[in-house]
């Protein structure tokens, strides 16, 4: 079969709004200059329309003409690779998420362990910073939690105090398990932290668990100054945070 005619018949079970990239046409490395002019060609006869670059989809066609593809789907496109999570939401969107910002934010920033690139279509703008860890499935949520405490006061419009008082009922939801990964985790991230976070598990906790290494991991000498009162945090002062 020949490569166009393979794109145009992989492309025609592809639902319209529906972003697809070369991958998804099963295209061989070899043929990509031949698939890039096949893919121009019904670009020109309004078959498909590009997205970005290597992203296309199919329009759906309603009465105020053709419809937009779908932004959810993009933007999985660039969380995960391979059928594997390379990425997640983090920033303002994730923070207002977490109920932690009543902010709306006008570009959504991607944590990723891919190469890092800008998504600009539309409405949908991001920025990527590369990841402090792997990106799982299972472990994304535990990041988001470390991302929101180390950007705890960078979110204008949530005291930190307030916001401690908002991820403590969180963090104590999760199993056992994912709170000894979370203390892993917190290994890779700024000290101020493994500092909050070790507060935050001492206080929730007591000494269920053993938060001898985030502890140990952290200079005696360094202060935290992230304006937070015991009334807030009462174990603060075992972590040096002020």
């Amino acid at each position: 079969m020949k490569v166009a005619e393979q794109i145009r018949k992989k492309i025609k079970s592809i639902p319209e709004s529906q972003p697809f990239g070369y991958a998804d046409l099963g295209i061989a490395p070899g043929d990509f200059f031949t698939a890039a002019k096949a893919l121009e060609r019904l670009q020109k006869k309004g078959k498909i329309k590009k997205v970005s670059k290597g992203i296309f989809y199919k329009p759906e066609i309603s009465i105020f003409g053709a419809m937009p593809p779908d932004y959810d789907v993009i933007l999985k496109n660039y969380l995960y690779q391979n059928g594997k999570r390379v990425g997640y939401v983090t920033g303002s969107v994730l923070y207002n998420q977490l109920n932690l910002s009543t902010q709306m934010a006008f570009r959504t920033k991607i944590a990723t362990n891919r190469k890092r690139k800008k998504i600009d279509i539309s409405w949908l703008k991001t920025d990527s910073v590369k990841a402090y860890t792997t990106i799982t499935d299972e472990n994304y949520r535990l990041l988001e939690i470390l991302d929101a405490i180390k950007d705890i006061k960078l979110i204008s419009d949530t005291p930190v105090g307030k916001a401690v008082r908002i991820l403590m009922p969180k963090i104590k939801l999760f199993a056992k398990k994912d709170i000894e990964n979370l203390m892993q985790y917190a290994l890779q991230y700024p000290p101020r932290v493994r500092a909050l976070l070790g507060a935050i598990i001492e206080n929730i906790f007591g000494n269920k668990y053993d938060i001898f290494q985030l502890k140990n991991s952290l200079n005696p000498s360094t202060i935290f100054k992230l304006g937070i009162k015991n009334t807030d945090l009462p174990t603060i002062q075992n972590w040096n945070i002020k």
